[in-house]
Formats: C-alpha cells, sequence, structure tokens
C-alpha cells in the first residue's frame, strides 16, 4: 500500500470545482496564493479553471477562471513552480483553436470532460490537444449511470486512444467502496494501458474513504479541493491527502495556514460540503441540482418535504 500511495500524484481543482460554488469569483491574488501553497505542499498539480470559450458556452456573470486566457494565468502565476498546471473542457464548450501549443502555454495538461454517450467526441478532443503537446485525460461524468455495455465499449476504445489518464468520477457523490472497486476493476480490464484517476464528491461524507480505496487499487491520479471547497458537497479535501500519503514531498502545513487565512472568511460568504439535502441526492443518485436550488431557497432546512418530493412515484420516476 505505502507503495502505490508513493505513485500518486494529487490535482488540486479548488479553483475550477470551487468555482461553481462562487461562481469562479476568485482574486487573483487569491488564485496566486492558493499556487504557492500547493506548491509548498508538494502537490503536483492545479487546476486553475476551464478553458471554455465564451462563444460557444457563456454563464451570466461568471469569473475569469471558467474561461482561463494565457495572459490570465501568466499574470496570475509568474513564476511557475513543480506543481503543474491543469485546465478542464467541455464537449461542445470549446473552440480548439483557441488553444496554443504547449510550448506557448503555462498549462501542462488539458482535461476533457464528457458523459458516455460522447466518449468518441472526448477522444478527437483530447488527440487535438495531445497533438499540441499536452498531457490529457478524459473524465467520464455520471458514471453511476452508464449502462454496463455501453462503459465497456468506451473504455476499450479508451484504451487504444493516445489519451494518458482515464477518470473514475463519481458525479453525484453516490458511491461507496464496493462501487469504487468494482469500477476500477472494471476500467483497469478494459482499458489496461491506462493510468486512472479518480474524482470524488463528499455527499455521503465518503469522498476521502473512496479516494483511498482508489489508491489500494493503483489508481494514480487524486483529484481534490482545498477544505473541500467544490460543487454542492465538495470534493476530497486536499489538506486530507497530503497529510496521509507516505511521500516525504508532501508537507501540509502550508495548506493549513492558507485554510485558517482564506478558507474560513471564504466559508462563511459561501457555501460547500456535506448537508441533509445533498446527503439526500447523494442517496438517491441524482444530480445535486436540486439540493443546490433547495439551498438557494427560503425553505433551505425543509429536510423531510424535500426528501418526499424526491421520492414520490411522479417525481423519482421522472429522475429515471
Amino acid at each position: 500500500m505505502v507503495g502505490k500511495q508513493r505513485d500518486a500524484k494529487i490535482l488540486d481543482c479548488t479553483i475550477r470545482d470551487g468555482g461553481l460554488v462562487n461562481g469562479w469569483d476568485f482574486s487573483t491574488e487569491f488564485v496566486r496564493e492558493l499556487y504557492q501553497s500547493l506548491s509548498r505542499a508538494g502537490v503536483d498539480y492545479m487546476e486553475i479553471g476551464y478553458k471554455n470559450s465564451p462563444k460557444l458556452h457563456h454563464v451570466p456573470n461568471a469569473g475569469p477562471w471558467a474561461y482561463l486566457t494565457e495572459e490570465l494565468i501568466r499574470s496570475t502565476i509568474g513564476e511557475k513552480t513543480a506543481t503543474k498546471l491543469s485546465a478542464l473542457v467541455d464537449i461542445g464548450r470549446v473552440d480548439e483553436h483557441d488553444i496554443v501549443p504547449r510550448s506557448e502555454s503555462f498549462l501542462d495538461l488539458i482535461r476533457v470532460a464528457c458523459y458516455i454517450k460522447d466518449v468518441d467526441k472526448g477522444i478527437e478532443l483530447a488527440q487535438t490537444f495531445h497533438d499540441l503537446g499536452y498531457e490529457t485525460s478524459l473524465n467520464i461524468m455520471a458514471v453511476s449511470h452508464a449502462r454496463e455495455n455501453d462503459l465497456n465499449e468506451a473504455l476499450e476504445i479508451l484504451n487504444g486512444s493516445s489519451i494518458d489518464v482515464v477518470y473514475v468520477v463519481d458525479s453525484f457523490g453516490s458511491l461507496v467502496q464496493r462501487d469504487i472497486e468494482y469500477l476500477v476493476a472494471k476500467f483497469q480490464k478494459f482499458a489496461p494501458k491506462k493510468t486512472l484517476g479518480i474524482h470524488t464528491h463528499n455527499n455521503l461524507q465518503l469522498a476521502f474513504a473512496n479516494t483511498l480505496t482508489g489508491i489500494d487499487m493503483g489508481v494514480v491520479y487524486l483529484d481534490s479541493s482545498v477544505y473541500g471547497m467544490g460543487r454542492a458537497a465538495g470534493n476530497c479535501p486536499t489538506e486530507l491527502l497530503v497529510g496521509h500519503l507516505h511521500n516525504a514531498r508532501y508537507d501540509v502545513r502550508p495548506l493549513l495556514d492558507i485554510i485558517s487565512r482564506q478558507f474560513i472568511p471564504l466559508r462563511d460568504k459561501v457555501e460547500w460540503g456535506y448537508t441533509i439535502p445533498y446527503a439526500i441526492t447523494g442517496l438517491l443518485d441524482e444530480h445535486p441540482r436540486t439540493a443546490m436550488a433547495l439551498r438557494a431557497s427560503a425553505e433551505k432546512d425543509e429536510y423531510l418535504a424535500f426528501y418526499e418530493k424526491l421520492t414520490t412515484v411522479e417525481t423519482h420516476g421522472a429522475h429515471l
């Protein structure tokens, strides 16, 4: 187990996934300080935002980290350290002509997110980034809703692609240990040539535990966020991974420092992390959008009524 832990690579996605909480409204000073803290902590990658194109996907009032530019990245980061930079793109939301070659970019890794039905498109897009010199990954979203045969076929296709890393993604925070074990084994069987990654959400307070299960099975790339900041229930906390993994390059102290100075005050302004509505959507294997809407309403703490609404025959049937 210790050997597998030393092979692990932590990818912190606070700015990208956490941006789903606050509309990517981070100051350049905040992002710069986070990069420096992650660097001192020995974290391997920092995902600095989305590389989607605003002309193809417009989010009203979104901060700049939803639409990264090279100028923004360079002016924010300044001098790069050993901590690499990544960005995520969504199928149909990025103009590949907006992506410069890696030799001209501060980015090292571009990750492609898609649903199972669009895996062919995801591979094609990732190939474009591969040809430009980037490290690449493909994140299959909502894998808990994928049909068995569709997932097997997609993984076999991915196995023959140039993509470097394939991710097991718990989009709804609904997976438990046996699910992670089953999915990782499946990914290893049908895509044996690929390095695996894992992205977990904390709806059932299992993000850290599920990530550790992935490590035990040989998953290398571990998504996380500082203080768990991410959409809805949030992600596996970066500080827990850094403090737990047996690798001399990791040091949790810089993360504890920035959490106390930056994230505790931020948490008083915007909400993320485990709450009962997010637990309910996790238990029901549902997208957390309904829980997010509830938390933004006057009935935000009406947990029983929310549960009853989601589990009536009419409502639950509509989600299937």
